[in-house]
């Protein structure tokens, strides 16, 4: 098995991983790799055929969200609400319409899609990015961290996993790290880990036309949260939305069925009219969920203060939206765990 030496290693090409690499690089620091299992970049912000099947809104309260976006010159533009839309509250009783304040606040979008972010981001060191390298087992060796993955040995002077506590926990850490620590990252909800996300594509927004916004809540159906997911120049119109994980245990066909069948109640024929269907469970998805798997339905709580410390004596870093203290579960925890590491590795290096 061959060795590679590279100063910095951080395991994940996700949103906090590719922070993390983009400010070393500003900072000067170019001797990185980037470790990522998957056979692409991106963690679980995912855009397949202009619909975002893993992370898709922000708030402009996520300031670090909005100055990427502009520093990248990446557009953002509101969550489509006009019209009416559905609560569907109970199988007894007649769905309720409502409409939102278009005045308020709105849930933001990032044109292009959520990857168009993670695309401009890393355009400066895609040929730092190792794809297909999964790792399994982290060593301290003297002054350096050596990983063994299913291919190459790699060894750093600093290493940062990115990768959710969770699955990090599985890997193989020697010497061991404290039980403390164990036991936080085996407890940490992954987010997005139980999600299920449908995207329906048609030619044109049928349901604007009938005076509807697309969006449809409720807990008790076939889909629990559905969306305008039409895009930032209003020429390729889709729904998109989170699938009741009740649905998991059936078969994709039958799934499909049920979907449609309930979304045709509440806006009409024209959803069997779609010109291309999606779906992305990320509970089957092993560099996002793993068998312990914990539907978590009270936001959980991130950026535990152990997180934030050195381990292998300064020489190893986590980080991620599960570790982040600020918005952690979301866009901006990632984007601030990962500026975080970045600050720690280089103040560490300045001592």
């Amino acid at each position: 098995m061959k060795t590679i030496h590279s100063k910095y290693i951080i395991v994940g090409a996700g949103l906090s991983g590719l922070t993390t690499a983009h400010k070393l690089i500003e900072s000067g620091e170019t001797n990185i790799l980037l470790l990522e299992g998957r056979s692409r970049i991106g963690g679980r912000i995912k855009t397949k055929n202009n619909i975002d099947l893993g992370a898709t809104w922000f708030q402009e309260p996520h300031t670090l969200v909005n100055s990427n976006l502009k520093n990248l010159g990446v557009q953002k533009f509101p969550q489509y609400q006009k019209g009416k839309s559905v609560l569907v509250y109970s199988t007894m009783a007649p769905a309720h319409y409502f409409e939102s304040d278009t005045n308020g606040p709105s849930a933001l979008r990032v044109a292009g899609g959520s990857f168009s972010l993670i695309d401009e981001l890393s355009k400066s060191f895609k040929n730092k990015i190792v794809l297909n390298t999964t790792v399994t087992t982290i060593s301290e060796k003297e002054n350096q961290i050596e990983l063994e993955t299913n291919e190459t040995r790699y060894t750093a002077e600093k290493v940062i996993i990115t990768v959710p506590p969770k699955l990090a926990s599985i890997l193989i850490y020697s010497p061991e790290l404290p039980m403390d620590l164990q036991t936080l990252m085996k407890q940490t909800h992954t987010w997005m880990s139980n999600a299920i996300k449908v995207g329906i594509s048609f030619t044109s927004p049928f349901w604007r036309n009938k005076q509807l916004s697309g969006t449809v809540i409720g807990q008790i159906g076939p889909v629990i949260e559905l969306y305008d997911h039409s895009n930032y120049e209003e020429n390729s119109y889709h729904l998109m939305g989170f699938v009741n994980e009740g649905l998991r245990d059936i078969g994709p066909i039958q799934r499909k069925e049920r979907i449609l069948d309930y979304l045709e109640k509440y806006l009409g024929s024209e959803i069997r009219d779609y010109i291309a269907y999606e779906e992305k469970d990320w509970s089957r998805d092993k560099f996002t969920s793993c068998s312990n798997l914990k539907s978590v339905y009270m936001s959980p709580q991130y950026g535990d203060s152990k997180y934030s410390s050195f381990y292998f004596d300064g020489k190893l870093l986590f980080s991620g939206t599960e570790t982040s203290p600020h918005y952690g579960g979301y866009l901006e925890g990632a984007i601030y765990s990962g500026l975080q590491a970045a600050e720690k590795l280089l103040q560490n290096q300045q001592k």
